[in-house]
């Protein structure tokens, strides 16, 4: 009998620490400070509830059935509407509607990359970003943002694209400012290179008025035709279960990406875009707004304060003005924080270490610590926890 076929090879280019991170769920009374999850106490479920019936009840023939490709034209208008202004003004040949997020990063791979082309991105990188391309075997070129040096040109020269999370990237939570915002662009004009505007955060500023996206900067007023392809969700907006994203962009962009839609998943349940696309023209969202940012304020301040009690001697960090998450670089080099992150796990608590969100891997100096889980009394045991452990290594 002859051996089966094996498997690609791209899959052997993993590490176990996913894997690790998703059993450890199977811990009794672990306090998990390692996701990237939005509280369920500020999911919209009795209005969800209610549209979600509804929509079936009156829209039958849009959501029972095969949906188009390209998503629901009633949802590419309600979301072509609410990203259009004077200077980006939209339709929905600028929309495509995705099964989540992660599906908008998946298919821009399969749109953009050849096996081995190169991808600037924002450096540390979010996770999801890159096991969506690890299939296409980029190279990648780190973009630094915040070193004196960087230099956008130089990063984005001979790239497909640009990866960036300009609003309270994942995992860093850095907001990268309006200055930076027009240089990014600057450079994908000049180098050619599509620019990635990945924007699941872009509603939770906590301490400050929302700064322009690069898809607002990048319009002049005329159909937008720009360099940005800007990736949108409802799972921070609305639930995370609701598996409703989108891609914004220049209309022969969305073209190719629902081509490649089409031989991924056909088309997002129909169900989940008349909800979406009902709870965003109702005003569920918006309504919404003010008491998920004063949720996630306090328990981002709860988190930095027990923080400053239990770890200041042990790690270094920045407040964050919004999203979801504090990034930490351990003071004792000697610690690597994926070893950090498994002994963790024997003292009940749960963080992600660096070396995730490092495209080869090596980064071992840092750990993402999410603080919109959980409440303010849950936080500070996880932070006591988190000092209980890194004591044990001496």
């Amino acid at each position: 009998m002859t051996d089966r076929a094996p498997f690609a090879g791209w899959l052997n280019d993993t590490n176990d620490v996913i894997s690790v991170f998703l059993s450890a769920g199977q811990i009794p009374d672990l306090i998990n400070l390692g996701g990237g999850l939005p509280s369920p106490d500020v999911w919209p479920v009795k209005e969800i509830a209610e549209i979600s019936g509804r929509v079936v009840r009156e829209y039958p023939t849009e959501t029972m059935t095969y949906s188009p490709v390209p998503g629901l034209p009633y949802l590419r208008d309600v979301l072509a509407k609410r990203y259009s202004s004077d200077n980006v003004p939209l339709t929905r040949d600028n929309v495509l509607v995705t099964t989540g997020g992660t599906q908008a990063l998946s298919l821009i791979g399969q749109v953009l990359l050849n096996p081995g082309q190169k991808i600037a991105a924002q450096s540390p990188t979010y996770l999801g970003a890159l096991d969506a391309w690890r299939p296409r075997t980029p190279e990648y070129q780190p973009m630094l943002l915040e070193a004196d040096n960087f230099d956008p040109v130089a990063d984005m020269t001979g790239a497909q694209f640009a990866y960036t999370v300009p609003n309270f990237s994942n995992p860093s939570g850095r907001l990268v400012d309006l200055e930076q915002r027009k240089d990014l662009l600057a450079a994908a004009h000049e180098t050619g290179a599509w620019l990635i505007e990945d924007d699941p955060y872009g509603k939770l500023y906590y301490d400050s008025e929302p700064l322009p996206t690069l898809l607002e900067l990048s319009g002049d007023g005329t159909p937008y035709s720009g360099p940005v392809i800007y990736v949108g969700t409802v799972s921070k907006e609305l639930a995370p279960g609701l598996r409703i994203g989108w891609i914004i962009a220049a209309p022969e962009m969305i073209e190719a990406l629902a081509t490649a839609k089409q031989g991924s998943d056909m088309f997002s349940s129909g169900v989940c875009q008349m909800t979406a696309a009902k709870a965003y023209e109702e005003g569920v969202a918006d309504n919404a707004l003010p008491r998920v940012l004063a949720l996630y304020r306090a328990r981002r301040d709860a988190l930095c304060a027990a923080m400053e009690e239990h770890l200041s001697d042990h790690l270094t960090w920045e407040k964050p003005c919004g999203g979801m998450f504090v990034w930490a670089k351990v003071k004792d080099s000697a610690i690597q924080t994926e070893q950090l992150m498994r002994r963790c796990l024997d003292y009940g608590v749960c963080i992600s270490p660096s070396s995730v969100f490092d495209p080869e891997g090596k980064d071992q100096s840092g750990i993402r610590i999410n603080f919109t889980l959980n409440t303010p009394e849950t936080l500070s045991e996880g932070a006591k926890r988190l000092a209980d452990t890194i004591r044990s290594f001496n």
